[in-house]
């Protein structure tokens, strides 16, 4: 086997291939780092993925997403169903305070061969957090994992883009988390596929049931009904329930021939948002590293220049472009 310092490309892609964690873990790293390396393995293995079913669990900090995941894990491993988590965590990899009990309640599954769990910063990642938390959903993929759960905080724009690769999403509540039943109400917060409220013990449990039903009855556009579920992570109480809601929304996607569909979709929408990313990244780069194009903001700032003159001089000189 490969030592850790001479992995090739043919190499890494067969080790992941073969489900080998250590290739698995290699790769991901990889990918978080930008490497070019990393881009050839999963152009090798992209072919190959499009098997394992993604499932996003986003929500507020603080209402037991990592409780849930680890329980669903739980689950779906008594049905010998393999498992990768990719943990986004708002700050570094296991960072300490409330997250830290998360992760380690997660960790109940490190020594379970069927499952990979890799926990992502949003700090350091060259090309986005979006674009490594898909690298690495498709690395699980092409290594086999039938079921990816993507777990994000669900606080900004990178989180909101992670949760966009998902074949279904789970938004976790719990009573008490009214920004996000306020943000829903307002239509601020895209409408997810299935909503569990966590901390089904809790006296407000119910009215914040009834109260996620009312909003919800005000869509009736969709054909999908988004069925809210109570759970009570720590304790593996509606969590069977929780996971036949997503079992059945998928049948809903596969029957419906919307899988394919939305797979399309998010994939193109990936595209460009990481082509985005990496444009404006270009484009700060350049405007930093020229005089004459700070030379126009700076024009701009002294209002001897227009925003949108400076904007059509800036993408002619980077992009080559006349917008």
């Amino acid at each position: 086997m490969a030592g850790r310092r001479d992995w090739t490309r043919e190499t890494l892609a067969a080790g992941v291939r073969n489900g080998d964690r250590r290739a698995l873990a290699r790769a991901i790293t990889l990918v978080e780092n930008g490497d070019a390396l990393a881009y050839g393995v999963v152009a090798d293995l992209y072919p190959s993925t499009g098997h394992a079913y993604a499932v996003g669990v986003t929500g507020p900090p603080g209402v037991g997403k990592s409780s849930l995941v680890s329980a669903l894990v739980r689950l779906v491993r008594a049905e010998q169903t393999t498992v990768g988590v990719v943990s986004v965590d708002p700050s570094s990899p296991f960072s300490q305070g409330a997250l830290l009990g998360d992760r380690i309640r997660l960790s109940d599954h490190f020594l379970d061969p069927g499952v990979f769990i890799r926990s992502m910063g949003t700090r350091g990642h060259l090309g986005g957090l979006a674009e490594a938390a898909l690298q690495a959903l498709l690395l699980l993929d092409a290594a086999g994992k039938d079921v990816v759960f993507l777990e994000t905080v669900g606080a900004g724009q990178s989180e909101v883009e992670v949760i966009g690769i998902a074949d279904t999403v789970v938004l976790v509540l719990m009573p008490g988390s009214g920004d996000s039943v306020q943000a829903l109400k307002a239509g601020i917060m895209e409408i997810p596929d299935v909503i569990a409220i966590n901390k089904m013990d809790h006296p407000a449990a119910k009215t914040m049931l009834n109260e996620v039903r009312s909003i919800l009855a005000l869509d009736r556009d969709r054909d999908w009904r988004p069925p809210i579920v109570l759970t009570e992570a720590t304790r593996g109480e509606g969590v069977r329930e929780l996971w036949v809601k997503v079992g059945e929304h998928r049948a809903y996607l596969e029957e419906s021939g919307r899988l394919d569909e939305r797979r399309r979709k998010n994939l193109a929408g990936e595209v460009f948002a990481v082509a985005s990313a990496r444009a404006k990244r270009h484009l700060e780069h350049a405007v930093a590293d020229d005089a004459e194009l700070r030379r126009l903001l700076d024009e701009v700032q002294r209002r001897e220049l227009d925003p949108l003159s400076a904007v059509r001089e800036i993408l002619d000189k980077v992009f080559h472009i006349d917008p």
